[in-house]
């Protein structure tokens, strides 16, 4: 999917990446704080590279989007052998009325038969995103430790891992 280069299994991904991947997601997770706690929500999204909308009922996230809150937002994606995370953090808020029909041509609807009347976005104040090559990780104590060959066709972990030195 990204280029690595040679022996580094993360990769720190740039803006331009980073908005593909949210170009080409629906679905994520959305965390703030609200009444002393933490909420951690799923959610489907349509980004418009500016702000990423979502559709909610009256209850927390309402309330937070109606508060201006500082929320972070993750999405990620995972294949048989990478994967990626990408975190957005900003403020919440309602839609304005001018807006929604705008918001709604994004294609931005509710995937469950549930009523979801109130549309939210989410200022992009902060983005980061890593994409990752999956092995099993190397111990300080291995004789020979992971690596990554980008012009091998798959990258392979460590041959015979002691199963009592995985990480869990």
């Amino acid at each position: 999917m990204f280029e690595h280069e040679k022996d580094q299994s993360v990769l720190h991904l740039d803006r331009q990446q980073i908005e593909t991947l949210l170009r080409n997601t629906r679905h994520g997770r959305l965390a703030f704080l609200a009444e002393g706690q933490v909420e951690i929500f799923p959610v489907n999204y349509a980004f418009d590279g500016q702000h990423l909308y979502f559709r909610t009922a009256p209850g927390a996230k309402l309330l937070a989007a109606e508060s201006r809150a500082m929320v972070a937002f993750e999405t990620d994606g995972i294949l048989p052998d990478e994967g990626w995370s990408v975190v957005v953090r900003g403020r919440i808020a309602p839609v304005a009325e001018a807006d929604v029909d705008y918001v709604r041509g994004l294609g931005l609807s509710p995937w469950v038969p549930t009523y979801k009347d109130f549309f939210v976005s989410l200022s992009i104040e902060e983005l980061s995103g890593r994409h990752f090559i999956f092995a099993r990780q190397p111990e300080r104590s291995d004789a020979t430790e992971f690596s990554y060959d980008p012009e091998q066709a798959a990258s392979t972990p460590p041959d015979d891992p002691d199963p009592t030195r995985l990480s869990r």
